[in-house]
């Protein structure tokens, strides 16, 4: 299945600020590292250069990630007319079979986080999820077989954040 391209605006600005800091804070620092460990002589058996130089290539494929992939995505904001209902950038609390509530996120492949139950919205649950309101019950097929899911809530603000 191909990624899509969507992503919030802050999980945009995150990135958008990694490549600026790999590419004017980083990428000189390792560069004038390499430059003064290549001065010392025999670069073989220089680790520091031998390192700084496969750092410089890890920055460099991260700044050309992200150079191409920040110019594919679409950042996606909420709109009024989505309340009620679960879009893309919804936080949304579950109850399960066994009356267990969690709470996801629904955000784009490249901002995903496990830690923060920010979910991909093209993995089951969340494409299982899209289009549906509160008090709905929804399906999803998983490698144990179907597991059911009832919306408690939907929110495109930060639950946790106090007003």
């Amino acid at each position: 299945m191909a990624k899509s391209n969507y992503i919030t605006r802050d999980g945009y600005l995150a990135l958008d600020r990694e490549l600026k800091y790999l590419w004017k804070e980083e990428r000189p620092k390792v560069t004038q590292a390499v430059s003064e460990a290549a001065a010392m002589g025999d670069r073989s058996e220089n680790a520091e250069y031998i390192y700084g130089k496969r750092r410089l290539r890890e920055i460099d494929r991260r700044v050309r990630f992200l150079t191409k992939r920040l110019e594919a995505l679409t950042i996606v904001d909420p709109s009024p007319a989505q309340e009620g209902k679960v879009f893309f950038g919804a936080w949304v609390r579950l109850e399960d079979e066994h009356d267990s509530e969690k709470i996801f996120r629904l955000v784009g492949p490249d901002e995903f986080d496990p830690k923060k139950n920010w979910i991909s919205i093209d993995s089951p649950v969340a494409r299982s999820l899209i289009g549906h309101k509160i008090d709905d019950e929804i399906s999803v097929n998983t490698p144990n077989g179907k597991a059911y899911y009832y919306i408690l809530a939907i929110y495109y603000q930060d639950p946790t954040i106090k007003k």
